[in-house]
């Protein structure tokens, strides 16, 4: 059977992290390495500054005191000796839709399996309700893993809509929309009279046109976004290197 290593980044003791470990296991062996509370918005941080504790639950999960990516740098080089085939993180409880790829605990805990040369799939639900759609969609991409070929340094952004399986519309290969600029901070008061802010919901969608995350899911349909890790604006070298060349 395949070997496959989960994580997330809303905590090890998630109903989303749970309900991908019941639609995969009878498909897969399976390790799960996730953080030991909610790590949401991490990104591809890295714990430098201190030792990480690897700790094993009753359940046969495991924890780790860090964020996603640590869990996944510790599930493909830490104390086991076989590798995993695949690498999925999820099932989040919101979505990963547009620029939220680029906070994303979620998107980079695959994101790290990927760098450490697997293929990953990064998996939310768009929403709280239905993580057993999720998992059934998670079990379908699974399923058909060996016949896709990705680039390298690349992986899948699956986004599913908060439905029963029976309304979901089927599924869309997107691009990723964008969203305007976040709102302003919320100004708080600590016990002690102290300011202190809360970061302010996300923007507005400001592109999410027919073909992208925000469209397919608006209309019930499976996002499936094929993202890389090579950031380069290739359209913008030449630019760049004309205005470097006018002044040195």
């Amino acid at each position: 059977m395949r070997r496959l290593l989960l994580s997330n980044d809303d905590g090890v003791h998630a109903p989303g992290l749970h309900a991908l470990y019941d639609a995969l296991a009878p498909h897969a062996r399976l390790r799960v390495v996730a953080p030991d509370r909610d790590r949401s918005g991490a990104s591809n941080s890295l714990t430098l500054n201190r030792p990480l504790a690897l700790t094993s639950l009753d359940n046969g999960f495991h924890c780790v005191d860090g964020t996603p990516a640590d869990c996944v740098y510790l599930g493909v080089n830490g104390v086991w000796d076989e590798r995993p085939d695949l690498v999925i993180s999820g099932i989040n409880h919101g979505g990963n839709l547009g620029d939220d790829v680029l906070y994303s605990g979620t998107v980079a805990a695959a994101m790290e399996g990927r760098n450490l040369g697997m293929p990953a799939i990064a998996m939310s639900l768009v929403g709280s309700r239905y993580f057993d759609t999720a998992g059934r969609v998670a079990a379908s991409l699974v399923g058909a893993a060996d016949q896709l070929s990705l680039p390298p340094r690349s992986l899948l952004n699956v986004n599913v809509p908060d439905l029963p399986w029976e309304e979901i519309q089927g599924f869309r290969v997107t691009r990723m929309g964008y969203r305007g600029p976040a709102e302003r901070p919320m100004e708080v008061r600590d016990p002690r009279g102290r300011l202190r802010y809360w970061i302010a919901a996300v923007g507005e969608n400001a592109d999410d046109g027919p073909d992208t995350d925000f469209a397919a899911i608006e209309a019930g349909y499976v996002s499936i976004t094929p993202l890389q890790t090579d950031l380069t604006q290739r359209a913008a070298i030449e630019d760049v290197q004309g205005w470097l060349d006018a002044f040195t």
